[in-house]
């Protein structure tokens, strides 16, 4: 017998889909792979909160026992915040959900979740993108230009090639535009040297350009880069990166174990100081993609009835 795959979305969400209310999709390797707990469950529930007072519906996306659930309740997030289990990324999802496994999911499965459940904007803090070792590249950039959705993010992650990450990002066609900002974000920093195609000034500007882009078939996703607004000195940053790429060359860590290992290396250089500007930047991305949601609740709304009021 086959097995199954299953996609759940909470009753709170098949509501939501149902009645066009504004639907934030959100990612579960920050309370796996993120803070340590008990920060890690209170951030989560603090994102889901900014997203809520912002006016839009939280789903954070995780793989719980097999089945990809939309929609995670607090039993769900204090459960997978006090178990340790894998990162769900596309090349291991399948086997996951085979065994029945539990994950918290990365950018890319959160977007292929979103996709499925029919939701249109995604919030994270930073995306995954092409590294400084060879031939290391996240699934990340593959899904940003593979599933309908408006992904808004602070740039890529800082311990990245952004340069590279941005090139290949215009190569899969992925559209990049910055808010109330002509450079690229970069992520711990307000921005990169790297300038961008476009800019936008306000959240219905983001729908109304998500909008044309699906009506003209363009590249399905639309990534959104949201500059932090404090963050750390570019100098200081690069000397603390410097000493975190280093320690991995010495550690001789690769493959998906790079990222959470520069990135711990970097907190503990930082004093912490690049934390809190995750932290930050995750509030922030929250807000912006519930504004954004909501503006194309709104947009699709007035479509409906204009096509209602032509049809009668």
């Amino acid at each position: 017998m086959m097995p199954g795959v299953k996609l759940t979305l909470s009753p709170e969400i098949q509501t939501a889909l149902h009645e066009g209310q504004a639907v934030v999709a959100l990612e579960s390797t920050v309370i796996t792979h993120g803070l340590p707990r008990p920060q890690n469950l209170e951030l989560a529930l603090a994102l889901e909160a900014v997203v809520r007072n912002t006016g839009a519906v939280p789903a954070t996306i995780a793989v719980l026992s097999g089945d990809i659930v939309v929609g995670l309740n607090s039993q769900q997030m204090d459960l997978l915040a006090n178990t340790k289990v894998d990162k769900a990324s596309l090349w291991n999802l399948a086997a996951l959900m085979a065994k029945g496994q539990s994950a918290g999911t990365t950018v890319s499965v959160t977007l292929h979740a979103a996709s499925l459940a029919g939701i249109f904007v995604f919030a994270t803090g930073g995306i995954g993108g092409v590294h400084h070792e060879p031939f290391d590249e996240s699934a990340d950039l593959a899904a940003l230009a593979k599933y309908p959705v408006v992904t808004v993010s602070a740039g890529a992650k800082s311990i990245l090639d952004v340069k590279g990450t941005l090139e290949r990002l215009e190569s899969y066609g992925v559209p990049v535009l910055g808010y109330r900002s002509d450079n690229l974000a970069g992520f711990h920093v307000p921005q990169t040297p790297y300038k961008l195609p476009a800019r936008v000034e306000t959240a219905e500007e983001i729908a109304r350009a998500f909008i044309v882009q699906r009506k003209l078939k363009l590249a399905p996703g639309l990534l959104i880069s949201n500059p932090v607004s404090q963050g750390i000195d570019p100098l200081t940053l690069e000397s603390w990166l410097e000493v975190a790429h280093e320690r991995v060359r010495r550690h001789e860590t690769s493959g998906k174990d790079v990222t959470p290992f520069l990135l711990s290396q970097l907190a503990e250089i930082s004093n912490n100081k690049s934390v809190e500007v995750n932290i930050r930047l995750l509030h922030e991305n929250a807000a912006l993609a519930a504004k954004v949601a909501l503006a194309l609740a709104h947009l699709r709304r007035q479509a409906q009835n204009r096509s209602m009021k032509a049809g009668s």
